[in-house]
């Protein structure tokens, strides 16, 4: 790989960022996701300008062996990886059994490590990296929906002297396909 990159190498590499960005972004959008269009594009942007700045900056990583500047560019794209870690770690949220945010977090990361692959110039590698992110959280998302899975939730009612008592809402429930585990009355 060439030290020197110019413009026209640039665009394409941010070309590609931003259709990967928005692809993803666009995705998780239209289901009304956290990280949508915008934060997805910053994102993958962020992570392919760090790219671009790491490859621009190699040709002054070079230093004569008495010069006490020792330039590790891939410290760079190391930290931006850790830094989106900590910001996807913010976005997972747990309230009691249920935990929230994890694919938001998971998509963060992903689109930080596709816009580093499209800022170090690996095109095809973020191509296969966003057809394969766009496979996820589309396909597998549909596949997902089909499975039968436990879920667990709490339900607090406020009710009067004229409410229905408490195996009739138990039968209601049940015949909704819900299963009470705990009762407790207040």
């Amino acid at each position: 790989m060439s030290t020197d990159i110019g413009w026209p190498e640039i665009a394409v590499r941010l070309l590609f960022t931003v259709i990967g960005g928005v692809a993803i972004g666009v995705n998780r959008g239209e289901h009304g996701h956290p990280a949508g269009l915008r934060t997805t594009l910053l994102v993958c942007l962020a992570a392919s300008l760090s790219m671009i700045q790491a490859n621009m900056l190699l040709a002054t990583a070079g230093k004569s062996g008495d010069s006490f500047v020792v330039l590790d560019l891939m410290r760079l794209p190391l930290g931006i990886l850790s830094g989106m870690g900590f910001i996807g770690a913010g976005a997972i949220l747990r309230k009691d059994n249920m935990v929230l945010g994890v694919t938001t977090a998971a998509t963060l990361w992903f689109v930080t490590m596709m816009g580093l692959c499209f800022g170090g110039g690996q095109i095809g590698l973020g191509c296969a990296a966003l057809g394969l992110g766009l496979g996820t959280l589309g396909a597998l998302k549909k596949v997902e929906q089909r499975w039968n899975s436990d879920r667990r939730g709490s339900v607090a009612l406020s009710l009067g002297a004229e409410a229905p008592s408490e195996e009739v809402i138990a039968r209601r429930l049940e015949a909704h396909g819900y299963r009470v585990v705990a009762w407790t009355l207040l």
